[in-house]
Parts: structure tokens; C-alpha cells; sequence
């Protein structure tokens, strides 16, 4: 070993700059094989402590030793040295005698780097100081161009000394708002104010140190161009403290007609405005205000609508002229989801019907008219001279998605290559049940009986991960101390990784057998008894690699929600009879609680070819095949402040001849105490809890209720993805399933009310919706404050655009009158008030008249006449009066 590679293992960075700085080029290139042998001896276990001790010297004297540039910056950003690097004043002294357009070309190769590699600012920039080149404008050197700036700030100088400082800035400023990512961390160094990026820009551009035209272009760009919200409105902000002139907003007249009608809401807010002040000052013609209103009443915002309304009204009351041009404009809005943005825009074109002399324009009107509510179309056609539409007939049929089809998984790849590629791609995430547990099967398939062809083809896909380093001599390996020490499996990705590890040596057999040895169901914990479940059969599996490996899994599913055919299960009892194989205690426990029993011929039938195995499994598979249909705890009761969850008692059948780690499964739930912390945080784990009760899924949903009334309560984000697979899976739909999609429909985000209308939709497909229990448990979670009655309009609203009127409608007429009963003073003692309970009741009231209008539902709903007759002309009362009305309506002969 060279003193250089010596020096550089010990990590004395002193020595080594020494010892560089007297060799010429070719004894340092002589050095370069040494330094990347280390290199590659550290990259084994790079977190050790040799590592992080060595790893600054030999970034530099790899990168000193190199020749190429594109070595050079290949060196530098290395991801094995990407925490452990040498600092860039050393690496400037170093590489600063080399030629300058060789510095050139290694800045300008580290810029084009990802950002994630960490190559630091002060590098590159340095390079560009000492090579004269031009500065790149890449994102990773943009970006850390602007975090430099804001990490100066201790200096004790303004944001705008400091950018009066850089040399490069007329290069740097544009580049900000053309890379993706930088624009939307200016809002750290400060949003307001002299000494925020818009002010201390704009002041730049009054001075002339920056162009001004080029400031608005790059802005306006961006914004056309769109991003992350922070970084558009960074340009806002620069745009309102540059304040434009009339001359330089009329320049850009496209421009604001294009973010009018496609940008996000703040931004289209801004450029409505504009085109607002450019149209009450004769800029914008009457052809390119109508344009504008065309995509902009198109949009969904109430208060972009009822503001381009308005700014039509002013323009219809100055130039009468223009109402052949705007009014069929404005009668875009007849479509709006909202009435009343409808009968805002009804009464803009009553009130100037008469000015309309065109006939194509009034007939244009006529057919828009045809979109409105119906309790509006009588006044349109009265307005504009038509004939009076007849009542529509009640003849209504219900449009619901077809259910979904259980898929029938595919056996275990045959080939280990095959199957070493869908492994490496559930490592990231191991979400999908079919696609683990095929996983899981294959490997243990291929381990007994091409344990080497397997080996051989993990070797890359293992070499990867953090578990598969190779411990020194009589040490643990880091797999082994990681789950010698486990509190459970954090994810299925995890449980995968333990697999892996047991097959390639990495987990000692101490370890598994003491997991073993150990299971127990914390009392705390609601989710315990399902993870203890799919843990207690994923470290059997691995033991059973390490000691008794078996031929294949019993419990592997057969169909995609993780139920299992019975005379499947029987043919693999049958062979593993034929070879002597014992049977894995917590796989076939799983096995029976996967076999499908809702089928009482089929399963009567292979319990009786269960039987004549004559083993012990098969006469315990037979008995349960036989023993009915699965069982639930009669016993259940609900619990409720706020927030209302449900308590089961046990269920027998699955205390007896279970294994322990599988008898919790029909312990008592008892509701979740207030503020428990749970670790069972992995939202993918819940779809593998699912295919451990296939066919008992309220034993699922009571566990996970608490999960599902946070994204309502606690405004959490993500649980309610497991209420599609819920819907789709097996047994009873319950009290626990109801309740469990009532919290998803009135969930704080869209993606998880989105997740709960499919829910909704499927289980209304399968027959399995009752509509009665769910509106009443909305009615009760609107009415306690857990559910927000705007929220479940959005989600009601969502499946009744899907031609699901009727469910909708049957689901609201038993949630309506729980509220409409707080708002007339006949409330339950309890309620929360006809004040909480009328606020965003109006919205709720409207998605039920519309459900109404177009299913042609009739009949009476409790306390609503009582809201229709209040005084005034609140959106509750007008609402209440439209679903009054349309239940009310004659039908057509």
C-alpha cells in the first residue's frame, strides 16, 4: 500500500493534500488503481465508521488522481461519497492549476447533475471563477445558487447587497423562473417586503441593474408554463411589485387570456383582473371579452365565475351593442355545476334579453337555456320568448360501473431471473397483496429446488439494499440486528426484506426462532391482532427457509382478494402428504381463514375430498368447511362523542384450534382510547390485513375505523385508499363498512373522498349499499361536527355525475332529515345546533335536488318544508325550496 492510500484510510487529509501537492501528473495517475480498490473495499459497508473516516480524503484524491473531465466530475458526485466529502476549498486548491478549459468542462458536468447529488454550490462556482467560462444555468447550479444566497444572510447584509454582488446575475435571475423546482424555494428568504425576492428584484430592475422587460417575460413564462404553487406565486408577488403599466399589460393581452381560462386559481384570479382593468378602459374588444368568458365561466371557481358575470354586467350596461356578442358568452355559465351561479347568470340575461337583436344569438340562448335547473328553464323561456319546456318524464335508469371481477392470480414465475426482476421491483413498494404473495410463494418454490440459480440471481438485486452487507467475522450483519430487535414489521416491504435476508444468510437462526418464541398482541394497539397476524406467518416462513424449507406455500391466494379456492387448498394438503412435508403451523392457520366458504356447495364438496386425505389438516379443513358461514360477534355496540367508532365482542369460531398468534383476530374490539399512538402508520400494510380475513371484512373495518375517521377529523391524508378494496372484498357490509365509508365522504383531501365515492359505487354495483345505514351515519357524523356537510356535498356530487342519482339520493333522503330536524328545533338532545348544521347544508340540499331533477324521485322529506318556508334568500332556503319543488313536480303524461 502507497503512503497516498495509507494516509487517505486513515483519513489524514493534512498528509494526503501534502503528499499531492509534490507528485507530478503521472504519479498521481500511478495512484489512482490503489485509490479505487479502497474505494470499492469501503463501498461494502459505507456507513462504518472506517468509511466515514476516510471517505473526504479519498474524495479528493480520487478526483485529484483522475485525468478526464468526465472522471473527474463522475468521481465528485458519486453517491457512495455523497455524505462524506471532501470540502470544496480543498478540491479548488487541488484541481486550481489544472488548464481553464478543463475547469470549464468539469463545472459545467457537475451542474448538469441531478440536484439529489449534492455536488456543492461553492464548487462549481468556484470552477467558474477560476476557468472564466460562462455560468451554467442548469437547475442543480441555479438552485444552489439561490440556497448559497440565502445561507449568507448571517452576513448582515440585504438580499439586495447581496445579489449586487453577483457577477453572473443577469444570467442567474432568468434562469430562476425557467428551471422546475427553484422558483418555489424563494419563499423561504421572505415573501414580503424589501427584502423578499420580489422586492428586492424589483427594486434591482429600478435601478437598471436588471432589464426590466426581461423580468416580466421570464414571469409571465412561468406562470404560462405553470408549477408548484409557491413558485408561482413568487412570480405573482414580482409581477404586482414591478406594477406594470397599462402599455406593458395590453402587450401581453394573449397572455392573460390564456391564464385566465388554464392556470391555477390564483393565478387565473390575477390575470382576470387585468383583462377586468384593460376591458373598463376600451383595451379588450367585445370578440376577446367573450372569448375570455367562455373559458372562464367554464371554470369550476365560484369566484372567478360570479366575477367575470359581473364584469360582464358593467360591460352589457356601457355597450348595448355588445349583447348579440356576450350574452350567448355569459349563458356558458347556464352549465355550472352550481345553481346559483345558474340564476346569477339567468338574471344577467333577463335583464338584457331585450338588447339582443341578433336571431342566431337568441336561438344560441334558447339552446343553452336547456342546461339549467329546471326551476330555472321556465324563466329563461320566458325571457327570451320561447316556448316553456314540458315537465320531463320520470322514467329514470340508473347508470352504475359494472362490479369489479376478482382476478384469478398467476402461478410463482419458473424462472429465478424472472422472478429476482418482480422482487427488485416490491422492494420499493409492496403494496399489492397478488404481487407479494406470488413473490413470497416463488421464493419459497425456487428455494427448494433451485436454491444456487437463485442465489446467483439476487446477487444484484440484493447487492442493493442496506441488509445484504456482509458482517465481518463474528459479528451480526446489520439485518440480523435490525430484526433481532424488531417491534414488527414497518411495512410489506419490510416483511419482503426479512425474507430475503433469511435466504441469503444474513438473519441468524437464533434470531428466528426467538420471533418466534415471542409474539404477543399489545391490548393498546387496535391493529395488533391483524399485524400479529401477517407477521407471525412471514418470520414462520422465514425459518422454515433457514430449517425445514417447504415445497410451496398452503396459503398463497388464489384470486386478487386474497381468497383461496377450496379444492385448491386440498391439492396442496394432497401433496404435501405425497412428500412428507410438515405443515407450517400460522401458513395453514392463514390458509383457513382465506378458504372460501360463501359457496356452500363448493366448499360442502371439498370437504368432503378434505376428509378422505385422512390427516389431521384435512379433517380441520373439512370441519371448517363445513362448520356455516363466517361467523361475526352478535355482540356490538357504538361509542361516540365526536367522534363515533363501534365496539365488537368475540367471534368463537376463531378462538379454537388457532394458533395463538391468529386468536386475537376474534378477540373484543374495544374502541381506541382518545390520543393512542398506534404504530401500525403504513397505509399499504392494510391492504395485506384485508386478505387475511377475505371474507370477513367487518372484522377489518372495525379495526381500521379509527384510521378512517381522521382523514374527516383530523384532516389526515391517505387512509381511505383501502375503501375501493374494502368494498371489493368478501362477507358482510356491515355496520363497520358504512361507517368506514361515511368518514371517507367526508374526508378532509379530494384524493380520499375520490377513493370513497368508488367505494361507494362498488358496493352499490354489488347489491351490497345500504343506503339507509349510510345516510343515517352521515346524518349523525354531520350533525356531531365529525363531518363536514360541504365536504360530503363534494363527494355526493362526484357520484352523482357518474349517473348515480338514485343511490345518491337514497343515501341523503336518510341523512337530510337528521339535519333539517336540528334546523327547525325537532333535534335529539345532543345535537350540535341548527347553527353548526345549517353551515354548507345548502350545498348538501342542492346536490339532493339536482339527484331529484334528474332521477325523477317524488314524494315528502321530513322537516324540509319547514327550511323551504324560512324568510330570506340564503342558499339553505333557496335549496330547500328547489328539492322541494322537484319532489313535488307533476311528471309528464
Amino acid at each position: 500500500m502507497s503512503a497516498l492510500t495509507d494516509a487517505v484510510r486513515a483519513g489524514r487529509t493534512s498528509e494526503v493534500v501534502g503528499l499531492l501537492d509534490g507528485m507530478t501528473a503521472a504519479e498521481r495517475r500511478a495512484e489512482l488503481p490503489e485509490l479505487k480498490a479502497l474505494r470499492k473495499e469501503l463501498r461494502a459497508d459505507r456507513w462504518s465508521s472506517e468509511a466515514t473516516r476516510a471517505h473526504p480524503a479519498l474524495h479528493a484524491a480520487g478526483a485529484v488522481c483522475q485525468t478526464g473531465a468526465a472522471a473527474v466530475a463522475s468521481w465528485l458526485a458519486g453517491t457512495d461519497m455523497r455524505w462524506s466529502q471532501s470540502s470544496p476549498e480543498l478540491l479548488l486548491h487541488l484541481l486550481g492549476d489544472r488548464d481553464p478549459d478543463w475547469l470549464a468542462d468539469v463545472a459545467h458536468r457537475l451542474a448538469e447533475r441531478p440536484t439529489g447529488t449534492n455536488v456543492p454550490y461553492e464548487l462549481m462556482a468556484g470552477l467558474v471563477r477560476l476557468s472564466g467560462c460562462p455560468v451554467p444555468t442548469t437547475e442543480a447550479y441555479v438552485q444552489g445558487w439561490v440556497w448559497h444566497l440565502g445561507g449568507t444572510w448571517r452576513e448582515g447584509d440585504t438580499l439586495v447587497e447581496r445579489l449586487r454582488k453577483e457577477p453572473h446575475l443577469a444570467a442567474l435571475v432568468p434562469a430562476m423562473f425557467e428551471t422546475n423546482e427553484v422558483g418555489s424555494s424563494l419563499w423561504w428568504l421572505g415573501s414580503e417586503g424589501p427584502d423578499s425576492w420580489p422586492g428586492a428584484l424589483s427594486q434591482l430592475a429600478e435601478e437598471r441593474v436588471l432589464e426590466r422587460k426581461t423580468l416580466i417575460d421570464v414571469c409571465v413564462a412561468r406562470l404560462l408554463r405553470g408549477g408548484q404553487t409557491n413558485g408561482l406565486r413568487v412570480c405573482l408577488r414580482l409581477l404586482k411589485a414591478l406594477a406594470l403599466t397599462r402599455e406593458e399589460q395590453r402587450e401581453r393581452t394573449a397572455d392573460w387570456l390564456a391564464l385566465a381560462s388554464d392556470s391555477l386559481s390564483l393565478v387565473a384570479s390575477h390575470a382576470q383582473s387585468v383583462l377586468a382593468a384593460l376591458v373598463l378602459d376600451g383595451d379588450l374588444l367585445p370578440r376577446q371579452l367573450a372569448e375570455m368568458s367562455e373559458a372562464v365561466l367554464f371554470r369550476t371557481e365560484k369566484k372567478l365565475v360570479r366575477a367575470q358575470l359581473t364584469l360582464l354586467g358593467k360591460v352589457l350596461a356601457r355597450e348595448p351593442s355588445a349583447a348579440d356578442l356576450l350574452l350567448p358568452a355569459a349563458a356558458q355559465a347556464f352549465g355550472h355545476r352550481d345553481p346559483d351561479v345558474q340564476e346569477r347568470a339567468l338574471k344577467l340575461v333577463e335583464r338584457h334579453a331585450g338588447k339582443v337583436a341578433a336571431p342566431e344569438a337568441r336561438d344560441e340562448l334558447v339552446a343553452s337555456a336547456e342546461q339549467l335547473i329546471p326551476s330555472l328553464r321556465s324563466r329563461a323561456a320566458e325571457a327570451l320568448g320561447a316556448t316553456a319546456p314540458a315537465p320531463e318524464p320520470l322514467v329514470h335508469e340508473e347508470v352504475l360501473p359494472p362490479a369489479p371481477e376478482p382476478i384469478r392470480l398467476p402461478l410463482a414465475p419458473e424462472s429465478a431471473t424472472e422472478l429476482a426482476e418482480e422482487i427488485s421491483a416490491l422492494l420499493e413498494s409492496a403494496d399489492d397483496v397478488a404481487a407479494f404473495e406470488g413473490a413470497l410463494d416463488g421464493i419459497v418454490r425456487q428455494a427448494h429446488v433451485n436454491r444456487e440459480a437463485l442465489l446467483e440471481a439476487l446477487d444484484p438485486v440484493a447487492g442493493r439494499c442496506w441488509w445484504d452487507q456482509r458482517p465481518k467475522p463474528g459479528d451480526l450483519s446489520q439485518a440480523d440486528q435490525h430484526f433481532s430487535t424488531h417491534h414488527g414489521l414497518a411495512d410489506p416491504s419490510d416483511a419482503l426484506a426479512l425474507i430475503l435476508a433469511t435466504f441469503r444468510g444474513r438473519v441468524g437462526t437464533a434470531t428466528l426462532q426467538a420471533s418466534l418464541q415471542r409474539w404477543t398482541v399489545s391490548t393498546g394497539c387496535v391493529h395488533g391482532p391483524l399485524a400479529c397476524a401477517f407477521e407471525a406467518r412471514v418470520w414462520e416462513i422465514a425459518h422454515r427457509l433457514r430449517t425445514d424449507p417447504l415445497p410451496f406455500l398452503l396459503s398463497t391466494p388464489t384470486w386478487s382478494t386474497g381468497l383461496l379456492d377450496p379444492d385448491e387448498l386440498v391439492e396442496r394438503l394432497d401433496a404435501y402428504k405425497s412428500s412428507g412435508v410438515r405443515v407450517a403451523e400460522c401458513d395453514f392457520a392463514q390458509a383457513l381463514l382465506r378458504v372460501g366458504r360463501e359457496d356452500r356447495p363448493a366448499a360442502e364438496a371439498a370437504a368432503g375430498r378434505a376428509r378422505a386425505l385422512g390427516t389431521a389438516e384435512g379433517t380441520r379443513l373439512a370441519q371448517w368447511l363445513t362448520a356455516g358461514d363466517p361467523a361475526l360477534p352478535l355482540d356490538r355496540q357504538r361509542t361516540s362523542d365526536t367522534r363515533v367508532l363501534l365496539e365488537f365482542g368475540e367471534v368463537e369460531e376463531l378462538q379454537a384450534d388457532f394458533p395463538q398468534e391468529f386468536r386475537h383476530l376474534g378477540r373484543r374490539v374495544a374502541a381506541p382510547r382518545k390520543g393512542w399512538c398506534y404504530r401500525h402508520w403504513n397505509i399499504g400494510l392494510r391492504r395485506h390485513w384485508l386478505a387475511v380475513l377475505p371474507e370477513r371484512r367487518e372484522l377489518v373495518a372495525v379495526r381500521i375505523l379509527r384510521d378512517l375517521s381522521a382523514v374527516a377529523l383530523d384532516d389526515e391524508k391517505g387512509a381511505a385508499e383501502i375503501l375501493p378494496p374494502l368494498a371489493e372484498s368478501g362477507g358482510e357490509a356491515g355496520e363497520a363498512v358504512h361507517l368506514c365509508l361515511a368518514y371517507g365522504l367526508g374526508a378532509r383531501h379530494e384524493q380520499d373522498r375520490l377513493g370513497a365515492v368508488d367505494a361507494l359505487l362498488v358496493l352499490a354495483a354489488r347489491g351490497q349499499l345500504d343506503a339507509d345505514r349510510l345516510g343515517a351515519d352521515l346524518g349523525q357524523l354531520v350533525r356531531r361536527g365529525a363531518v363536514k356537510p360541504t365536504r360530503l356535498a363534494e363527494s355526493a356530487r362526484t357520484a352523482a355525475a357518474t349517473g348515480a342519482e338514485v343511490t345518491v339520493w337514497r343515501v341523503l333522503r336518510h341523512a337530510l332529515p337528521i339535519l333539517l330536524a336540528d334546523l327547525a328545533g325537532a333535534a335529539a338532545p345532543g345535537s350540535s345546533g341548527s347553527t353548526a348544521v345549517a353551515r354548507g347544508l345548502g350545498e348538501l340540499l342542492g346536490v339532493a335536488a339536482e339527484c331529484v331533477e334528474r332521477s325523477g324521485a317524488r314524494g315528502e322529506l321530513p322537516h324540509l318544508a319547514r327550511a323551504a318556508d324560512r324568510r330570506g334568500a340564503s342558499r339553505l332556503v333557496s335549496q330547500a325550496r328547489r328539492l322541494r319543488d322537484a319532489l313535488n313536480r307533476e311528471a309528464a303524461a
